[in-house]
């Protein structure tokens, strides 16, 4: 079940590396003992396999999406070389790749200009990211919303700054009323925008929040970890089609290539539109940093050694994938937001469950009915469990009870959160597989609930 056929593009792809380096004078390696070795990776095989079946449709719980063929091959290919991507004579070819690969995604926002760099993923990106803003506006308040990732508040405490929570709307975004009246109260350096939570796919209203910035000088941070890519999905609402039309006006961005950049982890990116703020990285390492007067990554990275194979399987994904509105990349976002909208129409139509709202990428989140929010909670495991037994693994998410709208009386709104079940159908491969997901639920909620 596991791909592995391309592994003889591998042998040949290492052959061909090995052709380079053959004016050197004959080197041995240390002798290698294979029977150990093998003995060692079998038994980590064996290991490896107690986990979920991360690779396949069924798995549709966390956000965990395979990386792509050509990814696993130029990463392990890089192996070889084990490139360091700080200093240029660390990484010399992965250092050009990942200036390149960067800059393909700064045109995906309409950048042309910018400066970033790839990093270890999405909380070290959003650390540089409030690092900068936290330098341009020292001491001043970082706001993101109720939904927005916890890792906002844990970084801001790192930096010592301080950070404040907006409460959302009914459909799990920034309510920008009570955005206003917070920026009314002064003292703000800077506004995260969501573009994408981890728990409902919320896409954060950028284009009503940028007006807002001219009035109250903040800085507005895109916070596009997830749903970044959706950029270039040509079936988004019309709604988040204008608000991710807007994030090139961010004054930094966030993407994690290893969520749907269909790369191994850790690559998480960071983009500021300004490269002045380079100068706040400016440090000095003269035992690093001698071999090249180009700028070397380390100077504008927080991090110091990274893994240049990370940057070189980044590359060669965009060489056979490139970031393009209607090209393959883009047509598999769209079936991933294609199973998301057919699944939330089989759960409305189902008198079973009951759904916040419409998905707006590709996350689905939905309960149970239950005369009470703790009783709907109490099923929402039975059924996960119920569903796991049939290899069909789904994720619990707490979510507000408001964002259901008074579905429940408010005597029977027994909890603050609601513990639902939340599907993320990141694989194009989801969609042909939505019947046979369906049948599952079908199953494991007949076996909890009756018909």
């Amino acid at each position: 079940m596991l791909e592995s056929d391309t592994l003889k593009i591998l042998q040949e792809a290492l052959r061909k590396l090995d052709a380079g380096f053959l004016s050197l004078p004959e080197f041995a390696a240390a002798a290698t003992d294979s029977q150990k070795i093998s003995e060692v990776l079998t038994s980590t095989a064996v290991r490896l396999r107690d986990n979920y079946p991360y690779f396949h449709p069924l798995y549709a719980g966390q956000m965990l999406k395979p990386p792509h063929p050509v990814a696993r091959l130029a990463y392990a290919l890089a192996l070889w070389i084990n490139p360091n991507n700080h200093a240029l004579d660390g990484g010399r070819a992965s250092s050009a790749m990942e200036k390149e690969a960067v800059a393909e995604i700064a045109a995906m926002f309409d950048w042309d200009t910018h400066l970033g760099h790839l990093c270890g993923g999405g909380t070290m990106a959003n650390l540089e990211a409030l690092w900068v803003a936290g330098q341009l506006a020292p001491g001043k308040t970082i706001l993101a919303s109720e939904q927005a990732h916890y890792t906002h508040q844990r970084i801001s405490r790192v930096l010592q700054l301080p950070c404040e929570t907006v409460r959302c709307d009914a459909r799990g975004r920034m309510d920008v009323d009570a955005l206003r009246a917070r920026l009314a109260r002064g003292d703000v350096g800077t506004v995260v925008a969501t573009m994408g939570t981890t728990a409902t796919g919320s896409v954060d209203p950028l284009a009503e929040i940028l007006p807002l910035r001219q009035k109250y000088g903040f800085r507005i941070h895109a916070d596009a970890a997830y749903g970044g890519y959706f950029r270039l999905a040509g079936n988004l609402a019309e709604e988040t089609r204008g608000n991710f039309g807007q994030i090139q006006h961010a004054d930094s961005i966030v993407i994690d290539p290893h969520k749907h950049g269909l790369q191994p982890y850790g690559c998480g990116c960071v983009l500021f539109r300004d490269p002045a703020v380079g100068r706040l990285y400016k440090h000095d390492s003269p035992y690093t940093y001698f071999s090249s007067t180009e700028l070397h990554l380390g100077e504008i990275s927080l991090e110091c050694s990274r893994p240049g194979a990370a940057a070189v399987a980044l590359w060669a994904t965009q060489r056979l994938l490139p970031l393009q509105k209607h090209g393959e990349f883009a047509n598999s976002l769209e079936r991933c937001r294609e199973a998301a909208l057919m699944f939330h129409q089989r759960l409305a139509q189902d008198g079973r469950f009951l759904t916040p709202f419409a998905p707006e990428l590709d996350i689905v989140v939905f309960a149970p009915r239950a005369a009470n929010v703790e009783e709907a909670s109490v099923l929402t495991r039975k059924i996960f469990q119920a569903a796991a037994r049939r290899d069909l693994h789904l994720a619990v998410a707490e979510i507000p009870v408001a964002f259901f709208g008074g579905r429940w009386e408010r005597d029977k709104q027994d909890r603050f959160g609601l513990a639902c079940l939340r599907t993320v159908l990141m694989k194009p491969e989801h969609l042909d597989w939505l019947d046979r997901i369906w049948a599952i639920l079908d199953q494991a909620t007949q076996e909890c609930m009756g018909r």
